[in-house]
Parts: C-alpha cells; structure tokens; sequence
C-alpha cells in the first residue's frame, strides 16, 4: 500500500493549528494541497489523514512535520522580546515566516561569534554601554559611531543613498545588518510588515541588526536607526510600530527617542521648519532634507511641537492608504549586500576557501547554492 493511500490517525486540534498558524483558511490550504474543502475539514475533525497528504500539509503550512504527530500543539514563543506595539488585544501568535528569520539570523550570528573570536576579535565596547537615561547622548554616540556630521543626510543625493551609506557605516563598527522582504531567498514567501518591522539581536562580538525589506521603503531607514539604538542599550527585541507609537514599553520609547534624535535633529529641524513651512509641502520638505520618510518628519514634527495631534493622525491616514497602493518591495533589496550584508559574506567566503567551513554549511548559512554563491565575491566586491 503506498504512503498516499496509507491512512494515520493524528489529533485533530494539531492539524488545525497547522493551518492556522501558517494564517491559512480551509479553502487557502485546500488549493494548496489540491484537494477539496471538504477533506480539509474532515481531517480537523477526525484526525485521519494519509501519510503523503500529511507530508503535503507541513510543507504547505511550513510546519515540521514532527510537529503534527503531537499529541497536543506545541506553544511556540519568540526567542527574543516582543516589544511590537498593539492595537487592540493581544499580540497574534508569530508565523512560521518570522520564526525562520528569527531562527535563521541567530544561526549566523552564532557562526560569526564563533569565526571572530576564534580569530581574535575583540569585544565591541558599544554594546550595552548605556542606560535608559539619555536618548540624546545615544542618538550622538550613533552618529560618532558611523562618522556622520552634523547635516550628513542633507548631502546624500536621496533616502536610498543615505541608508546605504548607514548599512555600510553600522557594518565596518561591526555590525551585521541585514534588509529582506522574504524568509531567507525564498520568493514564495514574503514576510509581512503589519507583523513586523525590524529586531536586534545583541551580541558583544556579532550584532545583528535585520530590517524588513517588504515594509515600506521609506520607512526602512527609522528601523535602522531605531535597531541600531537596541544595540548600545543592550537589548534585543523585535520590533513594529502603529502610527511610530512605541506604545508602553520603555525601552522602545527610548528607542524611538535616540533614533528620531539621530535621523532629525531637534535643533536642526526647528531651523528648517521656517523654510519646511513656506513649502507647498512642508512634511515632503522635511523628508527630503533629511532624507527620512515623510511619516518619519511628520512625526518628528508632532514630537517637537510643531504640528498637533489632530493634523498628524489626518496625514497618518492618507499616507497609509497612498503606500499600500505603491508597491514596497522591489529588486532593490534582492542584491546580496542588502540581503546577506558585506561582512558577514566576506568571512564566510574566506572560511570557506580557507577550508574552515564546508560549502554545505555555507549554502545553508547564505542561502544560496552553486555559481550564486561564487558569485557573491564579484557581486559584493570582496577584496582578498
């Protein structure tokens, strides 16, 4: 008898936590395994189900497949801090596609920890260095950090310029950072920014630093600045934020403090504002200068007093409503310097070369296979 007619009896509750997990309804996961609705349902209510077809549910809902053969399903939990803001209720289970970010960011930095300290690296005196006391002395050991004066922004020809410039900075202090819109290079599945916007993982020898690429491109430079806050206060987290609200957590309040402070300069906002104000726009002015999204200005503005609460939600609205009609993503963020980062390709090709590290490891680490993986040399202009 073959495994597609061979029939197993697994607890109903299991598989419907499968396919909720992976935020599917009945129809969705019925057209994905290619059978009727019907059957779906029957299966959540009786448990039987062919071995075939239950190896089809796993890989359908990007389950391991262990896991439905439990007898109850398994309470699954962030291995980092939640400090995501909350509309209303709580907070949704994480999906299976922020779990394998997760996870698979952790496996790199475990690796490069490892790789550096082996070879000397010493500790990075940054991380953790501060309290929750002073936003604006962080804000100002960022931009000391990276090299950046006074006005930096205002020089780069635009936003996509200025976060280059910040991803290329953060990584030569030793960062890792790393911008993608899917769960590892898989195109199928595009990771969602109303779940999430960006986290931190913190590590004195390999920080890391991962910024949603399917959120909006604009928006992607305060997650940055604000992840990069996390590291010197030592604290990893995941982040997403409503209306840029940090909500009750303390730690994203300063968080949000030392990276407005970083990317808008009270004082140099209050200069600019006469100017900002004689605009036809005044938050697409600001954005401009300081190359942040007009979101970003918008709320700096609110932050500093210079518009209220009221004209703030009303440009909120209409901003949110014109960006989900544009598209987020792009090619953009398919080049493997956004998608890999510079440091963290350069040590593992030089491992890998030196023989330190197989090309099986190195494919599972990077994701990518074959010449795609030779090529990262002549793509990332990796100097030996």
């Amino acid at each position: 008898m073959t495994s597609r007619r061979l029939q197993i009896t697994l607890q109903p509750a299991v598989l419907q936590w499968a396919r909720e997990r992976a935020g599917m309804s009945l129809d969705e996961l019925a057209r994905k395994v290619k059978v009727r609705q019907e059957r779906v349902l029957a299966w959540e209510r009786s448990g039987q189900i062919s071995i075939a077809q239950a190896d089809q549910l796993a890989h359908c809902t990007h389950t391991p497949l262990g896991f439905l053969y439990l007898t109850e399903p398994p309470a699954e939990h962030l291995p980092i801090a939640d400090f995501r803001t909350r509309r209303d209720g709580p907070l949704p289970h994480p999906s299976p596609d922020l779990l394998e970010t997760i996870y698979l960011m952790q496996r790199r930095q475990s690796w490069m920890r490892d790789e550096l300290i082996e070879n000397g690296a010493e500790p990075l005196a940054y991380i953790g260095a501060y309290g929750l006391e002073l936003p604006l002395q962080v804000s100002a050991a960022m931009r000391e950090l990276l090299g950046l004066a006074d006005g930096w922004a205002a020089v780069e020809g635009s936003w996509t310029h200025a976060l280059g410039l910040m991803q290329d900075r953060a990584e030569a202090a030793g960062v890792l950072v790393i911008f993608n819109g899917i769960v590892g290079n898989n195109t199928h599945r595009k990771l969602n920014p109303d779940e999430f916007q960006g986290f931190a993982l913190v590590d004195a020898y390999a920080p890391l630093i991962f910024v949603n690429g399917a959120d909006f491109k604009a928006a992607q430079i305060f997650t940055l600045a604000h992840e990069l806050a996390h590291l010197f206060v030592g604290k990893s987290g995941l982040s997403k934020f409503v209306n840029l609200d940090p909500g009750h957590h303390a730690i994203e309040q300063f968080c949000n403090k030392a990276a407005a402070e970083f990317l808008v300069p009270e004082a140099d906002l209050r200069a600019f504002w006469p100017t900002a104000k004689s605009s036809a726009d005044p938050y697409q002015a600001i954005a401009r200068h300081f190359k942040v999204s007009s979101i970003v200005a918008t709320r700096r503005a609110l932050d500093v007093d210079l518009v209220n609460r009221d004209a703030f939600n009303q440009f909120y609205r209409a901003y949110r409503e014109d960006q989900q009609q544009r598209n987020s993503g792009g090619v953009f963020w398919n080049l493997p310097k956004w998608r890999i980062g510079p440091k963290f390709a350069a040590v593992v090709i030089r491992a890998t070369k030196a023989g330190r590290l197989s090309y099986r490891e190195a494919y599972a680490l990077t994701g990518l296979k074959g010449t795609s993986f030779e090529n990262l040399t002549n793509k990332m202009g990796i100097q030996w």
